[in-house]
């Protein structure tokens, strides 16, 4: 993967004092794999046989997707997982919520595995139920709450996700974020004024898709800030607002910068930048397509040889992609290399104790949500499932 003449700093060494905090990548990259580990996770995979199906998120290792049954986004993966009710286990190869998805979604006679429990999701963690109750709570105080129906991405927890469904409202993923929005404002058309959303928890998704795709004009959109009090915005803005995101984002996606789409335009004319929506709103709007991992990949996979792509999202993606299609030249954009620390959790040593403590007949690292949770989940899930177009599609 060629770098198109931007400096890389190696991991572990230096740091870009312009970075976002909490997202440097201290120390040197990993070995190579053990050859003795690839030779027990396939021994161990194949004991099992029927009995595991193994879920491989795009953003993982290739250590690691070398031995996944299907690779996809976080809900499509759960999907597909519903979709083998003879599979024993389900090892998911991600991070929390989206093993959490698949347990909500998968038969109770399955058991869903986290090879390692450390593997959380930063964005995901940025809104609690506490905070988001307590928001839910400043609206009604606002005189609001009655038009607002709350949305949520995937990447979310699952207790989230059955605020959504206690509350009237719904899952979205990156693909079909607009046609849920659509949803969500027709379920208070018939207020005066319309309806409001309340995005949760990743704010630069809510508003790409709100400003670029449904026409709601950025001063129709405001920021909760948990931290703040009174999520630091008066009634008078949330009675005014269309849009109530929360403040949170994603630790990879929020690194990339519009000085860095500049640069590559100014030192090759015909780069195509790609990105993903959970970018900030000013690298959008310089980018040429936007759209989730699965039309990242579809896009680079039908794009003509010798074209130049930059490409917004997680590095191991990002790689794996250039790897695969040498006839082009696609690079990461941004100068540093920094792949999603807790997805890199997941490695071919916790795989293989996953699957081998399996074999010996112990359950590892099970992910499990309380009934009352999953069944609140699910029906903020099915009422995603239930919606047209593109709610199939990641």
């Amino acid at each position: 993967m060629t770098t198109v003449d931007l400096p890389l700093l190696p991991l572990g060494k230096g740091r870009d004092l312009d970075a976002e905090r909490g997202v440097e990548c201290p120390g040197d990259l990993p070995a190579a794999s053990d050859p003795d580990l690839v030779a027990r996770a396939r021994a161990a995979k194949e004991a099992l046989g029927e009995r595991v199906f193994v879920l491989g998120h795009h953003y993982q290792r290739d250590e690691v997707i070398q031995f996944a049954d299907v690779t996809g986004d976080s809900f499509k993966l759960a999907r597909d997982a519903a979709a083998r009710p003879d599979a024993e286990f389900i090892v998911f190869c991600g991070v929390h919520f989206m093993a959490e998805s698949a347990d909500i979604l998968t038969s109770p006679s399955q058991q869903v595995v986290l090879p390692d429990l450390a593997a959380g999701c930063s964005m995901a963690d940025m809104a609690r139920l506490r905070q988001v109750e307590d928001a839910w709570d400043a609206m009604a105080d606002a005189g609001i709450q009655d038009s607002v129906v709350p949305v949520t991405y995937m990447n979310s927890s699952a207790d989230i996700k059955a605020f959504c469904g206690r509350n009237g409202g719904v899952v979205c993923t990156s693909s079909n974020a607009d046609v849920a929005l659509d949803w969500a404002f027709a379920q208070k058309a018939h207020l005066e004024g319309g309806g409001k959303v309340l995005f949760l928890p990743d704010q630069h998704l809510g508003r790409n898709t709100a400003v670029l795709q449904m026409g709601i004009g950025l001063d129709e959109c405001v920021v909760w800030d948990p931290l703040q009090p009174g999520g630091g915005v008066s009634a008078e803005e949330l009675q005014k607002a269309r849009m109530i995101l929360w403040k949170g984002h994603c630790s990879v996606h929020g690194r990339f910068s519009e000085d860095v789409v500049d640069e590559l335009r100014a030192k090759h004319p015909d780069i195509k930048v790609l990105v993903h929506p959970e970018c900030k709103h000013e690298v959008v709007l310089k980018a040429d397509l936007v759209g989730s991992t699965e039309f990242i990949i579809k896009t680079i996979e039908a794009a003509e040889p010798g074209t130049v792509w930059a490409i917004g999202t997680e590095l191991n993606l990002v790689k794996r992609l250039a790897d695969a299609h040498a006839d082009k030249t696609i690079v990461f954009l941004d100068r540093n290399v920094c792949y999603c620390s807790t997805m890199n959790r997941i490695d071919l040593p916790h795989l293989v104790w996953a699957l081998e403590s399996l074999v010996a007949g112990t359950v590892v690292n099970r992910i499990s949500v309380d009934p009352d949770t999953e069944a609140d989940a699910l029906v903020a899930l099915q009422r995603m499932l239930d919606l047209p177009g593109k709610s199939h599609r990641d």
